[in-house]
C-alpha cells in the first residue's frame, strides 16, 4: 500500500514511526531502517525520509557527523533511488549548512543517472532560495562546465531564487547569454520567464536585459516573459497587455 492510499491519521503515523526508526539508526551509527526508507518503490516514502533527515539534522547537533557519514556511505549504493533521496536529504541539510553537502552535490550532478541528477536540481532549487550564498556560488563554479547538460541544469536549479529576487541569479545568467547549446539556451529563456512575473520582478529583469549583448536571444526571453504572463494569469502581477506596455515603453 503506497502512502497516499493511506488516511490522513494513518500518513501521520508513519510519518512518525519513519522518524523514530531513522533518528534510531543515526544514533547506532546504523543504516538499516534508512536503507530501507530511501530504497522504497514509493516516492512519498523516500521523501518523508529525508525530510526526516534534515529534521533531524536540524535539531540534534551532536548527530549531524553522523548524518553526514550515513549519507556518504549510502552515496555508493548502485542503487540510484537511494543516491537519488541521498542527494535531496542533503539539499534539506544545505538549506541550514551548506559547506558539509557540498562534495555530495558536486558528485550528484555528475551522477550517470538523470534521476540523481534531478535531484541536484530540486535541491539547489530549495538550498538557493533559503541558503543563497554559498548555493550560488556553488552554482557559478559549473556555468561554464564543458558537458552542456551541467550547464542546463545549474541554469534549471537557481531558477527558485530568482522568482523572489531575480537580482541575485541575473549575473549568472548573464554569463550562459552566448551559450551555443539549444537545450541550455532554451532553459535559460524560460528561467528569465520564470523569474519576471512576480511583484516586482519585470522591473528588475527588464532593467537587466537591457545590459545584455545578445539581443536576438533578449528578444526570444521577451516573447518568453509575454507569453508566460498569459499563462501565469492568476499569478501574475501585471496583465499581459500592461506587460506588453511596459517592456514597450522600458526596453529600447
Amino acid at each position: 500500500m503506497s502512502f497516499y492510499d493511506l488516511d490522513k491519521e494513518e500518513r501521520n503515523k508513519l510519518v512518525e514511526e519513519i522518524s523514530k526508526k531513522i533518528l534510531s539508526d543515526i544514533e547506532k551509527s546504523a543504516n538499516k531502517n534508512i536503507l530501507f526508507y530511501f530504497s522504497d518503490e514509493d516516492t512519498y516514502i523516500r521523501k518523508t525520509a529525508y525530510i526526516a533527515i534534515g529534521r533531524i539534522y536540524k535539531t540534534h547537533n551532536k548527530l549531524r557527523k553522523d548524518i553526514l557519514n550515513i549519507l556518504s556511505e549510502l552515496f555508493k549504493s548502485d542503487n540510484e533511488k537511494i543516491r537519488q533521496t541521498v542527494i535531496n536529504a542533503a539539499g534539506e541539510i544545505g538549506i541550514i549548512d551548506f559547506l558539509p553537502i557540498e562534495k555530495l552535490m558536486e558528485m550528484g550532478l555528475f551522477d550517470e543517472h538523470h534521476s540523481v541528477r534531478n535531484a541536484v536540481i530540486g535541491s539547489i532549487k530549495k538550498m538557493s532560495e533559503k541558503n543563497p550564498k554559498p548555493s550560488l556560488a556553488f552554482a557559478q563554479r559549473f556555468l561554464h562546465h564543458e558537458d552542456f547538460e551541467i550547464r542546463r541544469e545549474i541554469c534549471h536549479g537557481i531558477e527558485l531564487r530568482g522568482r523572489t529576487h531575480p537580482q541575485d541569479i541575473l549575473p549568472l545568467l548573464k554569463e550562459l547569454q552566448n551559450d551555443k547549446k539549444a537545450r541550455v539556451r532554451n532553459t535559460l529563456i524560460h528561467v528569465i520567464g520564470q523569474i519576471a512575473y512576480k511583484k516586482g520582478c519585470l522591473e528588475t529583469v527588464v532593467k537587466d536585459l537591457k545590459g545584455w549583448k545578445n539581443k536576438e536571444l533578449v528578444q526570444e526571453a521577451l516573447a518568453e516573459i509575454i507569453d508566460v504572463h498569459e499563462r501565469y494569469k492568476n499569478f501574475s502581477v501585471f496583465t499581459q497587455a500592461q506587460a506588453i506596455d511596459y517592456i514597450e515603453k522600458n526596453y529600447p
